[in-house]
């Protein structure tokens, strides 16, 4: 029998939903200094990549592609970046964060780089209603 998906707390405590693609839960990050999407396929006990089947792994793909495809309609970015680390949170996920060489950790990565920034509330809630037409546009 297997376990039941459930979101990893960490992730949970830093973004907010967007919608369900065909395998994975599309996440909002919420630090406004990076437009960052973070995809996590809702399968149990997801770590790797590897993890996923075949199928899945080809799913994953796809709808990694459609998220960058998203952020750059949603952002307008200098680059995308995409990856799977978990160095942190163990649970699979994905990011896929928008770059601007005016950010603040351009050209280096994200991650460690000042304290977040949450999005005001109406800023927020209009991105999230953006990133969701978005995505059932695609």
């Amino acid at each position: 029998m297997t376990d039941a998906f459930s979101l990893d707390s960490r992730l949970a405590a830093d973004t907010h939903p967007v919608g369900d693609l065909a395998l994975c839960s599309v996440l909002l990050m919420d630090d406004a200094r990076f437009p960052w999407l973070i995809l996590v396929p809702r399968r149990p006990g997801l770590s790797e990549l590897t993890d996923l089947t075949p199928e899945e792994a080809s799913l994953a793909f796809e709808e990694i592609r459609i998220a960058v495809r998203v952020m750059q309609a949603l952002a307008q970015p200098d680059k995308v970046n995409v990856a799977a680390l978990g160095n942190v949170v163990a649970q699979l996920h994905v990011h896929v964060v928008a770059r601007f060489r005016s950010d603040p950790a351009w050209p280096g990565p994200v991650w460690g780089v000042g304290e977040r920034k949450p999005y005001p509330p109406h800023a927020r809630a209009a991105l999230l209603e953006r990133a969701a037409a978005l995505f059932l546009a695609a």
